[in-house]
């Protein structure tokens, strides 16, 4: 029997249960994969509270400057895994939300949504291996908050989310690894492993954001446009990872138009 594509992704996309979202994704994902969905696009999304953890504002959340103790290092594998789990709704409601789309579309973001589970996962094993686990600390909800923001319009979900804020967590990689290869524990072996991992599917997560934004902008859109319209979101880290960007889809005129743009403010 074929699967309502929408209305069960919307089961999936706001089960409270991690675990048990996790396994009906992945039954869901096999079915999709052999064409056992039906797509009513006439269906009306819906938008919900979806988080898991609970939530501070981001310049209330202290963050450890180094893995110093296995508390300090459970806090930077906790705020990692959760923008992985973030990622997963986000993955899931692009999914969900936008209809009338070639069917790449879905496969490109369930197929997101299933690299973003195995990264979550590894992250939640390390924290177990700590003896904590995913929502004993706080953290914030940017990434919800432009989930609800670009609800209403393709182009920009693919631009500030998929391309944009997306793009800053591969700027962002290499110094969390950084700071927590200093940590002083055996699970540190681990590190390398997981953060390659992460980046290497990340570069394809903004190159299919960068391939939908620019299928869904209007011929006169501008990127920093874009920006400046969501500008309480800063798509650039204060180092960015030039080498990944360019792999994801940026040119490097881009990347400098981009430097100045943020460097103005």
């Amino acid at each position: 029997m074929a699967r309502n594509f929408f209305n069960d992704l919307e089961k999936i996309l706001y089960q409270k249960d991690i675990f048990q979202k996790i396994q009906d994704f992945k039954n869901f994902y096999d079915d999709f994969k052999v064409n056992k969905c039906d797509f009513d696009h006439t269906h009306k999304a819906i938008i919900c509270e979806n988080s898991q953890v609970k939530i501070l504002h981001p310049m209330k959340i202290r963050r450890p400057k180094e893995a110093s103790s296995i508390l300090s290092l459970a806090k930077i594998l906790h705020s990692v895994a959760h923008i992985e789990y973030s990622a997963i709704n986000l993955a899931l409601d692009a999914s969900y939300r936008f209809k009338n789309l070639p069917l790449k579309f879905y496969q490109d973001w369930l197929e997101v949504a299933d690299e973003e589970i195995k990264h979550f996962l590894l992250l939640k094993n390390a924290l177990n291996e700590l003896g904590f686990k995913y929502g004993d600390f706080h953290a914030h909800d940017n990434l919800e908050k432009a989930l609800f923001l670009t609800k209403d319009n393709l182009a920009h979900r693919m631009g500030i989310v998929h391309r944009g804020l997306e793009a800053k967590g591969l700027d962002a990689n290499p110094f969390v690894l950084e700071k927590l290869n200093t940590a002083n524990h055996p699970i540190k072996s681990l590190f390398n492993e997981i953060f390659t991992i992460i980046l290497n599917d990340e570069i394809k997560h903004v190159n299919k954001g960068d391939f939908w934004w620019n299928y869904a902008k209007k011929e006169h859109d501008n990127y920093l446009d874009l920006c400046a319209k969501y500008k309480e979101f800063n798509l650039l880290g204060k180092i960015y990872n030039k080498k990944a960007r360019i792999q994801a889809g940026f040119k490097e005129s881009e990347l400098q138009e981009l430097e100045s743009f943020y460097n103005k403010k």
